[in-house]
């Protein structure tokens, strides 16, 4: 793999807004619960959308919820989020 500067800087920059002043472990351990805590809510947002699709498409609430391990409320919601 390679990497350019404007990656390794981007890279770089992530991290930091999570080290704050913290050094060592406790600064890896921020960054790395910051970034993942990015991730998942990136992977929540594909994950939402894509339960309004599979609704739009026909699936159940129920077959939604067992799917996706969320209760029939919380897809609800969620597909209902998505009419407004």
């Amino acid at each position: 793999m390679s990497y350019t500067e404007a990656d390794v800087s981007a890279a770089r920059a992530a991290m930091n807004k999570y080290r704050a002043e913290f050094d060592g472990e406790v600064a890896a351990a921020l960054a790395v619960v910051g970034l993942s805590a990015e991730r998942a809510d990136k992977e929540a947002k594909i994950r939402d959308d894509m339960i309004r699709v599979a609704h739009e498409s026909g699936a159940s609430l129920r077959q939604l919820a067992e799917a996706s391990g969320l209760g029939r409320k919380t897809v609800t919601a969620i597909v209902e989020a998505g009419q407004s």
